[in-house]
């Protein structure tokens, strides 16, 4: 495994590189005045698991800066996602940072009380989390193509700069920050692109509702001691539906960029279990 790996487009060359016209990416600056770059640009261009290519599922591109729905997400983030003065309620910030975990940790463990609770055995064990795993992977592999490819601006890009976007239904905001913040382009969501191909395959071994629920426990930095890290959710559709707003409540995302990025998700675990890890026997 580990020989078949070797030379497969990890810790290559960074594929960006600054475009200062309207609708693209610029990072944010640390203290010292230095840009604040992705730690893994490279994945966009790792050879995929089970995909034929790290674009197989390309996105739909990101909204059109003159238009009427591009304006209504600008807004809505605008209002919701800044870090200070926002419209959210103490529940929605709550949840923003609440999903500032590793999606890739959090449905592992879900897999895992699911996998005891219906006593799977190893070889079924197995063909779960390697199509769950593997889904994952290749769904952060074209999310992160995806995200390069686009190279879309952040809200706390956007909102500044709301004056070059010609469009008359958004205002520019000099100074605007959001609650969180990430150093990689917009479009698609990453988390949602790793969110939408884990539930799919679980789904497919259990069924969106779940008897008796299942938990996930978040390992966000974010939440303070007093702040539960466990939540208990009775259905698949639950987290996913709370996940599109969950970045916008944060700043992070455009709603269109989240819906996309579930759907990437989907597209990349459904080519995954129709073409490997079939099963057999009974």
């Amino acid at each position: 495994m580990l020989d078949a790996r070797k030379n497969d487009g990890r810790f290559g060359p960074s594929p960006w590189t600054l475009n200062t016209d309207p609708g693209h990416w610029s990072p944010l600056l640390n203290a010292n005045g230095d840009p604040i770059l992705d730690p893994t640009p490279w994945v966009g261009d790792v050879e995929p698991f089970l995909i034929q290519s790290s674009s197989k599922f390309r996105t739909a591109p990101p909204l059109e800066l003159e238009s009427a729905a591009y304006a209504e997400e600008f807004n809505d983030v605008k209002s919701l996602g800044r870090a200070t003065g926002s419209t959210r309620t103490d529940d929605q910030t709550y949840f923003a940072k609440w999903w500032q975990s590793a999606p890739t940790l959090s449905w592992n463990e879900v897999a895992r009380q699911l996998i005891a609770r219906n006593d799977l055995d190893a070889a079924e064990s197995a063909r779960l989390l390697a199509l769950q795993n593997l889904s994952g992977a290749d769904a952060a592999i074209n999310c992160w193509n995806d995200k390069y490819y686009y190279d879309f601006w952040r809200p706390w890009n956007a909102i500044p700069r709301a004056d070059d976007d010609l469009n008359a239904a958004t205002t520019a905001e000099a100074g605007w920050t959001a609650l969180i913040t990430a150093p990689y382009p917009e479009h698609p969501s990453g988390h949602n692109c790793l969110d939408g191909a884990h539930v799919a395959v679980l789904r497919m071994f259990f069924v969106d509702v779940i008897e008796d629920g299942f938990q996930i426990t978040s390992a966000s930095a974010l939440l303070a001691a007093t702040e539960s890290r466990v939540r208990t959710f009775d259905t698949f559709s639950e987290p996913l539906a709370e996940l599109l707003d969950a970045r916008i409540w944060a700043g992070l995302h455009f709603h269109h960029a989240d819906v996309q990025g579930q759907l990437l998700g989907v597209n990349v675990a459904n080519y995954g279990t129709a073409n490997y890890l079939q099963p057999v026997g009974h």
